[in-house]
């Protein structure tokens, strides 16, 4: 499974060809702080890469979650909109926000591999 992260910290990973999984790194959930609410996009929302997608508000700051590509929202991690502080737990895996079909994959590829978001980070 090939993960892909923005500057903003968000990460796509990708679970078949064309769909990926959403979420925010480990490093933004820690620069946030304990996150208390995630307000997830409606399944079948058009995205845009870099626009806002979801609302999330820890105990420090409200932000935005933006698409790391274009896409269309296919499914939201309920469990998060339920109890948001499993994106305190597990932020790059049980704390996803969504699930996309990417509209062009070819486009990742202008988003970071891990070791340069771990440069980036460093």
């Amino acid at each position: 499974m090939t993960t892909y992260f923005t500057p903003d910290h968000e990460y796509i990973k990708m679970e078949s060809a064309d769909v990926g999984v959403v979420g925010i790194t480990h490093f933004a959930q820690d620069k946030l702080g304990d996150l208390v609410y995630a307000e997830l996009p409606e399944v079948g929302a058009k995205v845009v890469a870099g626009k806002d997608v979801c609302v999330i508000e820890s105990v420090k700051a409200a932000a935005e979650v933006k698409a790391p590509a274009d896409g269309e929202v296919i499914e939201i991690n309920q469990a998060v909109a339920d109890d948001p502080t499993l994106v305190n737990t597990d932020p790059e895996g049980k704390g996803w926000f969504f699930k996309m079909r990417v509209a062009d994959k070819s486009k990742l590829s202008a988003l970071m591999d891990q070791a340069a978001y771990d440069k980036s980070i460093g």
